[in-house]
């Protein structure tokens, strides 16, 4: 049987999770503090004891929460790239909304949090790299694939066009803001994923020689 969880303690885990999202990526693991964390949540420290064991335990609920949202897009993503199987991608559409969920959601403070604790959880490491990046490039790499099988697509390999499409659309302002924490605007982001998708499509625009 499945226990449903108290709306108000749902709340307190909401609340919690963020405030130690902005205050472990502000201070790191080692300096960063429950009663920090509490405050900044606007609860009690003992809330937090009573839903997380330590910091330890609080850190690593952070991390995957954080990875779960992300995980969750990728799904959707994928899912969406298998049921068009008969059709070409909208590239422009799907490079949209792959910019704008990595750059104006949490995936850029995500990628700064583990990267800064990676020494000290490397497993967590390993499950961002799984459940984020690598899954988008493999739904992308096995998209391109099948585009190209469908002539939509010059013959390539379909793991360096994923490779080429992604960071055409987003590796510049992805680096800039991993390194520094700065968020691009929204509009710049559309801009960019726009342009970018726009000259993946030159790039790997079948040639129209091979179908004379």
């Amino acid at each position: 049987m499945t226990t449903v969880e108290d709306p108000r303690v749902g709340r307190s885990r909401a609340l919690i999770l963020d405030a130690a999202r902005k205050v472990f990526l502000a201070e790191g693991f080692h300096d960063a503090t429950l009663e920090r964390v509490a405050a900044e949540a606007g609860l009690a420290k003992r809330t937090i004891y009573n839903l997380y064991i330590d910091k330890t335990t609080l850190f690593r609920e952070t991390v995957l929460s954080a990875i779960a949202i992300a995980a969750s897009f990728t799904q959707t993503l994928t899912s969406e790239f298998r049921a068009e199987k008969n059709a070409p991608l909208n590239l422009s559409d799907v490079a949209v909304r792959l910019a704008e969920a990595t750059l104006l959601g949490p995936a850029i403070a995500l990628r700064r949090l583990v990267i800064m604790e990676s020494v000290r959880f490397p497993d967590l490491v390993d499950r961002y790299r799984a459940g984020a990046p690598e899954a988008v490039m493999t739904a992308l790499s096995d998209a391109f694939a099948r585009m190209t099988e469908d002539g939509h697509l010059r013959p390539c390999d379909p793991q360096v066009a994923a490779e080429h499409f992604a960071f055409l659309i987003m590796g510049a302002d992805l680096d800039r803001g991993t390194f520094t924490g700065e968020r691009a605007l929204a509009a710049r982001v559309r801009e960019r994923a726009l342009l970018g998708a726009n000259a993946f499509l030159r790039a790997y625009a079948p040639d129209v020689r091979d179908g004379a």
